[in-house]
């Protein structure tokens, strides 16, 4: 069977790609750029205020990510770069999303989505920052914010449908977290607040984190960062035939994070706060452990870059 890490092979006549991962170095307030088997790492930007969601659209030239800040200052952001980390620009300013973490690209329509923590929001804005939006409001106000089961974390788009999935983590290992599924846009006068297609897709979780959806075999995978058995994980379910439990395709991580992956090749990518990163075939099969003491680690985002001729 081939290794879970193999190197894709290019079709003829194809672009020579090189396989990478965008990984976020949470406490050092780094990005790094290494093969997927964690060689030649490269660390392209510094001075990020708490790195948590990394998105890369290859077709520009771009990675985006989102900056925590601090979340009582009510500062996030979201900044952009070339590949390489040249170039860097502050898309969505400090303040106009208050704890930004996973982000996702829309290219097609030309949207960046992500979710705000302490914001309790699902957010979107085009891909220079304009035309901010708030499409899902959990809570409003100081005493909505102590309440964690609002807290917006990790999100993924089922493009077929026009479904947004969001996770609400929840108190720490609390068995109070949350998957939601909305349509993407709110409905005809209706607001981000009061939304009537809101529906829970699971609950009573330990403490789901990151999203990210197969849309070849339908299935959507997360990262729970709480406590064994079910927490400490990598969980998958069908997202149009919903099981009554999800299941688990990894364990025994140390606070499971970013997740991302690269389903031609049968591979799931995954980072936890401890500092290491994971490799596995979609089904858990395979796992390696390839990097550790890494950090505290949060976002991850895989691509397939063009070589220059």
């Amino acid at each position: 069977m081939p290794d879970a890490v193999s190197k894709p092979v290019p079709h003829p006549g194809a672009q020579a790609a090189t396989p990478r991962l965008f990984v976020l170095e949470l406490n050092a307030g780094c990005i790094h750029s290494m093969n997927v088997d964690g060689s030649n790492k490269k660390t392209i930007v510094t001075g990020c205020r708490f790195p948590d969601g990394i998105v890369v659209d290859v077709e520009a030239g771009h990675i985006y990510w989102t900056n925590m800040g601090v979340p009582s200052l009510n500062d996030g952001s979201i900044e952009r770069a070339d590949l390489d980390g040249r170039n860097r620009k502050t898309i969505v300013a400090e303040g106009d999303t208050h704890t930004p973490k996973q982000i996702i690209l829309d290219k097609q329509a030309g949207k960046l989505y992500w979710c705000d923590r302490e914001g309790m929001r699902v957010m979107r804005a085009n891909l220079d920052g304009s035309q901010l939006e708030t499409l899902i409001e959990a809570g409003h106000g100081d005493a909505d914010r102590r309440d964690q089961t609002r807290w917006c974390v990790g999100l993924t788009i089922d493009p077929r449908h026009n479904k947004i999935y969001w996770t609400q983590k929840g108190p720490d290992n609390g068995g109070q977290g949350r998957i939601f599924c909305a349509n993407v846009e709110i409905p005809k006068g209706e607001t981000a607040e009061k939304r009537s297609d809101v529906k829970v897709f699971f609950d009573g979780l330990p403490e789901p984190i990151d999203l990210e959806l197969d849309l070849k075999s339908r299935l959507l995978y997360w990262t729970d960062r709480g406590d064994a058995p079910r927490g400490n994980a990598v969980s998958r379910a069908s997202i149009d035939h919903k099981p009554a439990e999800p299941e688990i395709v990894l364990n025994h991580l140390m606070e499971a994070i970013g997740i991302a992956l690269d389903v031609p090749h049968d591979r799931i990518f995954v980072t936890d706060f401890a500092g290491s990163l994971y490799s596995s075939r979609l089904d858990g099969s395979a796992e390696r452990n390839f990097l550790y003491a890494q950090g505290n680690l949060t976002g991850i985002a895989y691509a397939e870059i063009p070589q220059e001729n």
